[in-house]
């Protein structure tokens, strides 16, 4: 077991960005409407997207609630989520800062979603700090995706070996690291709950290659010329299963909700 993150490293994400919007699978809205409705989820209630990178969850989640703060270190992140939430028609205020300035300046809230950036942040200071700034009968809410394993995901196999010879996992978290589930458990928000949705979609194949470059693992940061050839071995891998550009993917919107007993 590895010892959690004790000091902030915010540029890891700068150059993926651009990569980031265009390659990342969003959330089912679905899964947004089904989550709100476990939580009934009222315009009486305020919600906080912590690390909300472009602010998918928070706009998400803003039409169904009465205010949003998304909070993220990244400047740029922050200047996408402004600007997909202009397009969407959505109010959301957004902070630059991370999970080691929380505290009672932001208020309370109703609940607290966070999306694939759980494991960059010292997990229980998190959950402490977060404790006081949520109502008793509030919730933290983890976010992710996972594709099943079924026929029409096959290419995923030979795209996952491809971006794994490009990785430099010296920039990742540590992969023994504990679960989640084990750190939740051990904190007050130890009543969880799964709730998922699978969608078949079609994505092509250069929006594929924007979600490897968007990795902190392999971001244009770490690869520097080396991103033009990651790019022309994806596209020569997925060659045999794409069709009009693209591949077929069955991927499932997760969210784990912790809850205080």
């Amino acid at each position: 077991m590895t010892s959690e993150p004790v000091s902030p490293s915010f540029p890891r994400f700068q150059s993926t960005v651009p990569h980031y919007v265009a390659g990342r699978p969003n959330y089912a809205p679905a899964l947004i409407q089904a989550v709100a409705e476990h939580l009934r989820l009222t315009k009486d209630h305020r919600l906080m997207d912590l690390g909300c990178g472009p602010g998918w969850l928070g706009i998400a989640f803003a039409p169904l609630v009465g205010e949003v703060i998304g909070i993220d270190p990244e400047p740029a992140m922050l200047e996408a989520a402004q600007a997909i939430a202009n397009a969407a028609a959505v109010e959301i205020e957004l902070i630059q800062g991370s999970s080691f300035d929380l505290g009672p300046q932001l208020g309370r809230f109703r609940a607290v979603a966070i999306g694939r950036a759980f494991h960059w942040m010292d997990r229980a200071d998190t959950l402490r700090k977060l404790d006081p700034l949520i109502d008793e009968d509030g919730a933290i809410m983890l976010f992710n995706d996972v594709r099943s394993d079924v026929p029409q995901n096959a290419w995923y196999k030979r795209y996952a070996e491809v971006v794994d010879r490009f990785t430099n996992r010296s920039v990742g978290f540590a992969p023994e690291r504990l679960r989640h589930e084990t750190i939740l458990l051990e904190s007050r928000f130890s009543q969880l709950t799964r709730i998922g949705i699978i969608e078949q979609r079609h994505v092509p194949v250069a929006r594929l290659i924007d979600r490897a470059l968007s990795m902190s693992t392999s971001s244009p940061e770490q690869l520097g010329a080396l991103s033009d050839q990651l790019a022309q071995e994806l596209t020569m891998e997925m060659s045999p299963f794409a069709t009009a550009g693209g591949v077929v993917e069955v991927i499932e919107s997760q969210v784990l909700i912790a809850q205080r007993h």
